[in-house]
């Protein structure tokens, strides 16, 4: 969220205003338009890549095609930036692991086509389900490296298999793939003759989770809820995530605050 906090001069924009720029590039309210707002837009989408919050300082000059004269302070701050999990399975371990992780930081989306398990009774309603195809909700879905995370453990290999194909072009922090080493090897051979690069396969993680023994769906969900916890707080341990104080003075354009 990129907010307007003060205002000197003549501006196209009051205190107050304010623009939402999501990770998919897509964007609501204004700042002003113009140039300004296309700087204020990239250096949103920088602040969403770095998971940092910055306050900026925008002269408005010949420089920015404004001849307004004035200058406009904006904070940028991340809202709404928890870890989401794109969950693709809703059969025994996936529902446990949304029992498992219900109350902690992470976003769940749920999706399978089956009514019966993506509507099931022992998913938490914090779970937000998607009764429909893999290819239609991932197609739409939003990716970034910093805040999905993939689980894929479907009622088919073969579903198993194009969604991992699919998730390998797109950004995420974590991919995984429920199963043992040996179907990993198979796998891994068939995504290699569509075209697969090593580098593509060495993200997929699988089997899945912590080895913490057991083989019951809870005890593969508590395994498999521990690596994600465990990575998604490893990423915040070199993250800053501290606002900027309301008196910190906004650096110009270009050099942001804490550097």
């Amino acid at each position: 969220m990129a907010t307007v906090t003060v205002c000197q001069g003549s501006t196209p924009a009051e205190p107050g205003a304010k623009l939402l720029v999501r990770a998919d590039g897509t964007f609501h309210g204004t700042v002003g338009g113009g140039h300004l707002e296309q700087l204020v837009l990239a250096d949103a989408r920088a602040c969403l890549e770095k998971g940092e919050p910055r306050a900026y300082r925008y002269p408005l000059g010949a420089k920015l095609g404004q001849c307004c004269g004035g200058v406009v302070d904006i904070f940028v701050e991340l809202v709404n930036h928890g870890p989401r999990l794109y969950l693709f399975g809703a059969g025994h371990v996936g529902q446990a692991l949304c029992r498992t992780l219900d109350g902690t930081p992470f976003q769940i989306h749920l999706v399978d086509e089956r009514p019966e398990w993506v509507h099931g009774e022992r998913v938490p309603a914090s779970v937000i389900r998607h009764e429909e195809p893999w290819d239609v909700f991932a197609s739409r879905a939003v990716w970034d490296a910093r805040r999905t995370y993939l689980a894929v453990m479907t009622h088919r290999h073969d579903l198993d298999q194009d969604i991992i194909a699919f998730a390998l072009e797109k950004p995420a922090r974590y991919v995984g793939l429920i199963g043992s080493d040996t179907k990993w090897a198979r796998f891994r051979q068939r995504l290699e003759a569509r075209g697969a690069t090593a580098a593509q396969l060495a993200r997929v993680r699988c089997p899945m989770g912590l080895e913490i023994g057991g083989k019951s769906p809870q005890e593969v969900a508590v395994s498999i809820a521990a690596g994600l916890i465990q990575l998604h707080n490893q990423g915040l341990d070199t993250e800053t995530n501290a606002e900027a104080p309301a008196s910190e003075t906004p650096r110009p354009r270009g050099v942001s605050s804490g550097e």
